[in-house]
Protein backbone atom coordinates (compact mmCIF):
# COMPACT_ATOMS: atom_id res chain seq x y z
CA UNK A 1 0.00 0.00 0.00
CA UNK A 2 1.37 3.44 -0.95
CA UNK A 3 1.51 6.39 1.45
CA UNK A 4 -1.34 8.01 -0.47
CA UNK A 5 -3.49 4.85 -0.11
CA UNK A 6 -2.77 4.71 3.62
CA UNK A 7 -3.79 8.33 4.17
CA UNK A 8 -7.07 7.84 2.29
CA UNK A 9 -7.83 4.67 4.25
CA UNK A 10 -7.09 6.35 7.57
CA UNK A 11 -9.37 9.32 6.88
CA UNK A 12 -12.15 7.05 5.65
CA UNK A 13 -11.98 4.75 8.70
CA UNK A 14 -12.23 7.51 11.32
CA UNK A 15 -14.79 9.44 9.24
CA UNK A 16 -13.10 12.57 10.47
CA UNK A 17 -14.71 15.91 9.65
CA UNK A 18 -11.56 17.82 10.48
CA UNK A 19 -10.45 20.47 8.00
CA UNK A 20 -7.09 18.75 7.61
CA UNK A 21 -8.49 15.39 6.72
CA UNK A 22 -11.12 16.77 4.35
CA UNK A 23 -8.48 18.82 2.59
CA UNK A 24 -6.19 15.80 2.43
CA UNK A 25 -8.90 13.68 0.87
CA UNK A 26 -9.62 16.28 -1.77
CA UNK A 27 -5.93 16.66 -2.58
CA UNK A 28 -5.38 12.89 -2.74
CA UNK A 29 -8.34 12.40 -5.08
CA UNK A 30 -7.10 15.18 -7.36
CA UNK A 31 -3.66 13.60 -7.44
CA UNK A 32 -5.12 10.21 -8.34
CA UNK A 33 -7.20 11.71 -11.16
CA UNK A 34 -4.16 13.57 -12.44
CA UNK A 35 -2.05 10.41 -12.31
CA UNK A 36 -4.66 8.48 -14.24
CA UNK A 37 -4.84 11.16 -16.92
CA UNK A 38 -1.08 11.23 -17.21
CA UNK A 39 -0.91 7.46 -17.57
CA UNK A 40 -3.64 7.41 -20.19
CA UNK A 41 -2.00 10.23 -22.12
CA UNK A 42 1.36 8.51 -21.96
CA UNK A 43 -0.08 5.24 -23.19
CA UNK A 44 -1.87 7.04 -25.98
CA UNK A 45 1.28 8.78 -27.15
CA UNK A 46 3.19 5.50 -27.01
CA UNK A 47 0.58 3.79 -29.15
CA UNK A 48 0.66 6.59 -31.70
CA UNK A 49 4.42 6.43 -31.92
CA UNK A 50 4.40 2.67 -32.35
CA UNK A 51 2.00 2.78 -35.29
CA UNK A 52 3.64 5.65 -37.18
CA UNK A 53 4.10 4.34 -40.76
CA UNK A 54 7.62 3.79 -42.00
CA UNK A 55 8.53 6.15 -44.85
CA UNK A 56 10.19 4.42 -47.81
CA UNK A 57 11.80 6.50 -50.59
CA UNK A 58 11.77 4.42 -53.78
CA UNK A 59 13.64 5.06 -57.01
CA UNK A 60 11.39 4.69 -60.06
CA UNK A 61 13.44 2.06 -61.85
CA UNK A 62 12.90 -1.55 -62.92
CA UNK A 63 15.16 -2.50 -60.02
CA UNK A 64 12.40 -1.49 -57.58
CA UNK A 65 10.00 -4.10 -58.96
CA UNK A 66 9.83 -6.19 -55.73
CA UNK A 67 8.56 -3.12 -53.88
CA UNK A 68 5.98 -2.42 -56.57
CA UNK A 69 4.80 -6.06 -56.41
CA UNK A 70 4.63 -6.17 -52.60
CA UNK A 71 2.59 -2.97 -52.62
CA UNK A 72 0.18 -4.09 -55.36
CA UNK A 73 -0.32 -7.62 -53.99
CA UNK A 74 -0.93 -6.34 -50.46
CA UNK A 75 2.06 -8.16 -48.97
CA UNK A 76 3.06 -5.22 -46.79
CA UNK A 77 -0.45 -4.96 -45.33
CA UNK A 78 -0.73 -8.74 -44.85
CA UNK A 79 2.51 -8.68 -42.89
CA UNK A 80 0.97 -6.06 -40.59
CA UNK A 81 3.27 -3.31 -41.84
CA UNK A 82 2.26 0.30 -42.27
CA UNK A 83 4.37 1.81 -45.05
CA UNK A 84 4.28 5.17 -46.81
CA UNK A 85 6.02 5.02 -50.21
CA UNK A 86 7.56 8.13 -51.75
CA UNK A 87 8.63 7.86 -55.41
CA UNK A 88 11.73 9.67 -56.70
CA UNK A 89 13.92 9.64 -59.81
CA UNK A 90 17.21 8.05 -58.79
CA UNK A 91 18.57 6.24 -55.77
CA UNK A 92 20.78 9.27 -55.01
CA UNK A 93 17.61 11.28 -54.30
CA UNK A 94 16.06 8.49 -52.22
CA UNK A 95 19.25 8.34 -50.14
CA UNK A 96 19.27 12.12 -49.72
CA UNK A 97 15.74 12.01 -48.29
CA UNK A 98 16.92 9.44 -45.74
CA UNK A 99 19.97 11.53 -44.80
CA UNK A 100 17.75 14.60 -44.36
CA UNK A 101 15.39 12.70 -42.05
CA UNK A 102 12.54 12.86 -44.58
CA UNK A 103 12.50 9.09 -45.08
CA UNK A 104 13.17 6.12 -42.80
CA UNK A 105 14.14 3.75 -45.60
CA UNK A 106 15.55 4.18 -49.10
CA UNK A 107 16.47 2.19 -52.18
CA UNK A 108 19.99 2.96 -53.42
CA UNK A 109 22.84 1.44 -55.38
CA UNK A 110 26.04 0.28 -53.75
CA UNK A 111 27.87 3.31 -55.19
CA UNK A 112 25.40 5.82 -53.74
CA UNK A 113 25.68 4.13 -50.36
CA UNK A 114 29.49 4.17 -50.58
CA UNK A 115 29.60 7.91 -51.27
CA UNK A 116 27.10 8.61 -48.48
CA UNK A 117 29.17 6.65 -45.97
CA UNK A 118 32.16 8.94 -46.51
CA UNK A 119 30.19 11.98 -45.34
CA UNK A 120 30.60 10.81 -41.75
CA UNK A 121 32.51 7.50 -41.67
CA UNK A 122 32.34 6.96 -37.90
CA UNK A 123 28.72 8.04 -37.41
CA UNK A 124 26.92 7.18 -40.64
CA UNK A 125 23.19 7.60 -39.87
CA UNK A 126 22.14 4.61 -41.96
CA UNK A 127 22.65 0.88 -42.29
CA UNK A 128 22.41 -1.58 -45.16
CA UNK A 129 19.58 -4.04 -44.48
CA UNK A 130 19.63 -6.14 -47.65
CA UNK A 131 20.41 -6.21 -51.32
CA UNK A 132 17.27 -7.13 -53.25
CA UNK A 133 18.37 -7.06 -56.90
CA UNK A 134 21.53 -7.08 -58.96
CA UNK A 135 22.00 -6.11 -62.59
CA UNK A 136 24.81 -6.53 -65.08
CA UNK A 137 23.51 -3.87 -67.45
CA UNK A 138 21.35 -1.30 -65.65
CA UNK A 139 23.56 1.67 -66.62
CA UNK A 140 24.37 2.25 -70.27
CA UNK A 141 26.28 4.65 -72.50
CA UNK A 142 23.96 6.36 -75.00
CA UNK A 143 25.50 8.22 -77.96
CA UNK A 144 23.99 11.22 -79.69
CA UNK A 145 23.24 10.95 -83.42
CA UNK A 146 26.36 11.17 -85.61
CA UNK A 147 28.65 11.26 -82.61
CA UNK A 148 31.60 9.77 -84.47
CA UNK A 149 32.04 7.26 -81.65
CA UNK A 150 32.19 3.56 -82.47
CA UNK A 151 34.17 2.25 -79.51
CA UNK A 152 34.97 3.36 -75.98
CA UNK A 153 38.42 4.65 -76.98
CA UNK A 154 36.71 7.20 -79.25
CA UNK A 155 35.34 8.98 -76.17
CA UNK A 156 38.66 10.77 -75.60
CA UNK A 157 38.02 14.50 -75.82
CA UNK A 158 34.25 13.98 -75.98
CA UNK A 159 31.60 15.50 -73.69
CA UNK A 160 29.90 12.79 -71.64
CA UNK A 161 27.16 13.61 -69.14
CA UNK A 162 26.35 11.61 -66.03
CA UNK A 163 24.91 11.99 -62.53
CA UNK A 164 27.97 12.22 -60.31
CA UNK A 165 28.26 9.93 -57.30
CA UNK A 166 25.97 7.26 -58.74
CA UNK A 167 26.32 3.77 -60.21
CA UNK A 168 26.27 5.30 -63.71
CA UNK A 169 29.23 7.51 -62.85
CA UNK A 170 31.14 4.47 -61.57
CA UNK A 171 30.20 2.44 -64.67
CA UNK A 172 31.45 5.25 -66.94
CA UNK A 173 34.82 5.57 -65.21
CA UNK A 174 35.47 1.83 -64.95
CA UNK A 175 34.44 1.33 -68.59
CA UNK A 176 36.93 3.98 -69.68
CA UNK A 177 39.69 2.47 -67.54
CA UNK A 178 38.96 -1.04 -68.83
CA UNK A 179 39.45 0.28 -72.38
CA UNK A 180 42.71 2.04 -71.56
CA UNK A 181 41.17 5.53 -71.50
CA UNK A 182 42.11 7.96 -68.73
CA UNK A 183 38.81 9.42 -67.44
CA UNK A 184 40.56 12.79 -67.22
CA UNK A 185 40.91 12.77 -71.02
CA UNK A 186 37.09 12.82 -71.28
CA UNK A 187 35.02 15.94 -70.53
CA UNK A 188 32.65 14.48 -67.93
CA UNK A 189 29.69 16.83 -67.41
CA UNK A 190 27.72 16.62 -64.13
CA UNK A 191 23.96 16.75 -64.68
CA UNK A 192 20.60 15.54 -63.41
CA UNK A 193 18.41 12.97 -65.21
CA UNK A 194 15.77 15.47 -66.33
CA UNK A 195 18.30 17.42 -68.47
CA UNK A 196 19.71 14.49 -70.43
CA UNK A 197 17.33 14.24 -73.40
CA UNK A 198 17.49 17.93 -74.34
CA UNK A 199 21.28 18.05 -74.06
CA UNK A 200 21.66 14.97 -76.23
CA UNK A 201 19.17 16.24 -78.83
CA UNK A 202 20.93 19.59 -79.09
CA UNK A 203 24.36 17.92 -79.41
CA UNK A 204 25.61 19.71 -76.30
CA UNK A 205 26.65 16.23 -75.17
CA UNK A 206 28.25 13.49 -77.24
CA UNK A 207 27.13 10.75 -74.88
CA UNK A 208 25.49 10.10 -71.53
CA UNK A 209 25.98 7.39 -68.93
CA UNK A 210 22.67 6.79 -67.17
CA UNK A 211 20.48 4.08 -65.64
CA UNK A 212 17.32 2.44 -66.93
CA UNK A 213 14.67 3.26 -67.98
CA UNK A 214 16.34 6.45 -69.27
CA UNK A 215 18.54 4.80 -71.94
CA UNK A 216 15.48 3.12 -73.45
CA UNK A 217 13.55 6.41 -73.38
CA UNK A 218 16.45 8.23 -75.04
CA UNK A 219 16.50 5.77 -77.92
CA UNK A 220 12.82 6.54 -78.47
CA UNK A 221 12.95 10.33 -78.02
CA UNK A 222 16.28 11.14 -79.72
CA UNK A 223 16.19 9.73 -83.27
CA UNK A 224 19.54 8.38 -84.34
CA UNK A 225 20.85 7.86 -80.80
CA UNK A 226 22.40 4.47 -80.04
CA UNK A 227 23.89 2.35 -77.27
CA UNK A 228 27.67 2.04 -77.14
CA UNK A 229 28.71 -1.54 -76.23
CA UNK A 230 30.86 -1.56 -73.09
CA UNK A 231 33.42 -4.14 -71.95
CA UNK A 232 33.02 -3.42 -68.24
CA UNK A 233 32.24 -6.14 -65.70
CA UNK A 234 30.50 -3.96 -63.08
CA UNK A 235 27.46 -5.66 -61.58
CA UNK A 236 25.25 -3.21 -59.75
CA UNK A 237 23.66 -4.07 -56.42
CA UNK A 238 20.44 -2.28 -55.51
CA UNK A 239 19.81 -2.16 -51.80
CA UNK A 240 17.41 -1.46 -48.98
CA UNK A 241 18.95 1.08 -46.62
CA UNK A 242 17.47 2.11 -43.25
CA UNK A 243 18.01 4.91 -40.76
CA UNK A 244 20.01 3.76 -37.74
CA UNK A 245 17.24 5.01 -35.45
CA UNK A 246 15.15 2.03 -36.64
CA UNK A 247 17.67 -0.58 -35.60
CA UNK A 248 16.51 -2.44 -32.51
CA UNK A 249 13.31 -0.52 -31.62
CA UNK A 250 11.64 -1.32 -34.97
CA UNK A 251 13.26 -4.63 -35.88
CA UNK A 252 9.88 -6.36 -36.00
CA UNK A 253 8.75 -3.96 -38.74
CA UNK A 254 12.00 -4.45 -40.65
CA UNK A 255 11.42 -8.21 -40.55
CA UNK A 256 7.87 -7.73 -41.83
CA UNK A 257 9.24 -5.59 -44.66
CA UNK A 258 11.74 -8.29 -45.64
CA UNK A 259 9.08 -11.02 -45.44
CA UNK A 260 6.92 -9.00 -47.84
CA UNK A 261 9.83 -8.47 -50.25
CA UNK A 262 10.65 -12.17 -50.17
CA UNK A 263 7.05 -12.97 -51.09
CA UNK A 264 7.26 -10.39 -53.89
CA UNK A 265 10.39 -11.95 -55.32
CA UNK A 266 8.81 -15.41 -55.31
CA UNK A 267 5.78 -13.88 -57.06
CA UNK A 268 8.10 -12.45 -59.75
CA UNK A 269 9.61 -15.91 -60.28
CA UNK A 270 6.26 -17.73 -60.40
CA UNK A 271 4.26 -15.16 -62.35
CA UNK A 272 6.65 -13.14 -64.53
CA UNK A 273 3.86 -12.06 -66.87
CA UNK A 274 1.97 -10.39 -64.03
CA UNK A 275 5.15 -8.77 -62.72
CA UNK A 276 6.02 -7.46 -66.15
CA UNK A 277 2.52 -6.03 -66.61
CA UNK A 278 2.91 -4.17 -63.31
CA UNK A 279 6.30 -2.82 -64.35
CA UNK A 280 4.84 -1.54 -67.61
CA UNK A 281 2.09 0.18 -65.67
CA UNK A 282 4.32 1.76 -62.99
CA UNK A 283 6.99 3.04 -65.38
CA UNK A 284 4.58 3.89 -68.22
CA UNK A 285 6.57 1.87 -70.76
CA UNK A 286 5.78 -0.88 -73.23
CA UNK A 287 6.67 -4.56 -73.50
CA UNK A 288 9.65 -3.77 -75.72
CA UNK A 289 11.27 -2.11 -72.70
CA UNK A 290 10.51 -5.11 -70.47
CA UNK A 291 12.10 -7.45 -73.00
CA UNK A 292 15.07 -5.06 -73.12
CA UNK A 293 15.90 -5.21 -69.40
CA UNK A 294 14.34 -8.42 -68.07
CA UNK A 295 17.23 -10.85 -68.72
CA UNK A 296 19.79 -8.67 -66.91
CA UNK A 297 17.98 -8.16 -63.57
CA UNK A 298 18.26 -10.81 -60.87
CA UNK A 299 15.83 -10.31 -57.97
CA UNK A 300 17.05 -11.92 -54.74
CA UNK A 301 17.34 -10.86 -51.09
CA UNK A 302 20.92 -11.23 -49.92
CA UNK A 303 23.80 -9.92 -47.88
CA UNK A 304 26.95 -11.52 -49.25
CA UNK A 305 30.69 -11.03 -49.34
CA UNK A 306 30.72 -9.86 -52.95
CA UNK A 307 28.77 -6.76 -51.93
CA UNK A 308 31.41 -5.89 -49.34
CA UNK A 309 34.15 -6.41 -51.92
CA UNK A 310 32.33 -4.12 -54.36
CA UNK A 311 31.96 -1.36 -51.76
CA UNK A 312 35.67 -1.54 -50.95
CA UNK A 313 36.65 -1.43 -54.64
CA UNK A 314 34.33 1.53 -55.22
CA UNK A 315 35.82 3.37 -52.26
CA UNK A 316 39.33 2.92 -53.68
CA UNK A 317 38.15 4.21 -57.06
CA UNK A 318 36.47 7.25 -55.48
CA UNK A 319 39.57 8.14 -53.50
CA UNK A 320 42.06 7.58 -56.32
CA UNK A 321 39.88 9.43 -58.81
CA UNK A 322 39.57 12.50 -56.58
CA UNK A 323 35.79 12.12 -56.24
CA UNK A 324 35.80 12.61 -52.46
CA UNK A 325 36.24 16.35 -52.21
CA UNK A 326 35.76 16.67 -48.44
CA UNK A 327 38.06 13.81 -47.42
CA UNK A 328 41.37 14.82 -45.87
CA UNK A 329 44.59 13.12 -47.03
CA UNK A 330 45.25 9.98 -45.01
CA UNK A 331 41.71 9.81 -43.64
CA UNK A 332 40.59 6.20 -43.51
CA UNK A 333 37.71 4.66 -45.41
CA UNK A 334 34.62 3.46 -43.54
CA UNK A 335 34.49 -0.11 -42.33
CA UNK A 336 31.63 -1.21 -44.56
CA UNK A 337 30.96 -4.29 -42.46
CA UNK A 338 29.99 -1.91 -39.64
CA UNK A 339 27.38 -0.35 -41.93
CA UNK A 340 25.55 -3.65 -42.42
CA UNK A 341 22.70 -4.64 -40.09
CA UNK A 342 22.09 -8.28 -40.90
CA UNK A 343 19.95 -9.29 -37.91
CA UNK A 344 16.47 -8.91 -39.50
CA UNK A 345 17.46 -10.69 -42.72
CA UNK A 346 19.19 -13.47 -40.76
CA UNK A 347 15.95 -14.06 -38.87
CA UNK A 348 13.81 -14.05 -42.01
CA UNK A 349 16.13 -15.83 -44.50
CA UNK A 350 19.20 -17.20 -42.68
CA UNK A 351 20.73 -18.79 -45.78
CA UNK A 352 20.73 -15.48 -47.66
CA UNK A 353 23.36 -13.95 -45.33
CA UNK A 354 26.82 -15.21 -46.25
CA UNK A 355 29.01 -12.44 -44.89
CA UNK A 356 32.38 -13.30 -43.39
CA UNK A 357 32.52 -11.40 -40.09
Amino acid sequence: MTRMDADLSHCTRIRSHSVGCRAGLRLARLMLVGLGLALNLGLGLSAIGATEPLRLAVSMTPLSLPIFVAEQQGYFAEAGLQLRVQEVVGGHRAMQLLLEGKADLATASDVVMMFSSFKNPSLAPFALLASFVSSSSDSKLVLRPQSGVSQVRDLRGKRVGTVMGTASHYMLDTTLLASGVDPKSVHIIPLQPEAIADLLKSSQLDAVAIWEPLPFKLLQSVPGSEILPTPGSYRLSFNLVGAKTLLGPRDDELKKLLVALDRAQRHIERKPDMAQALLRERLKLDQAFIDWIWPTNHYRLALDQSLLSSLEAEARWARQGGHLKDIKPGEGAPNFLDLIYAKPLRQVLPASVTLID
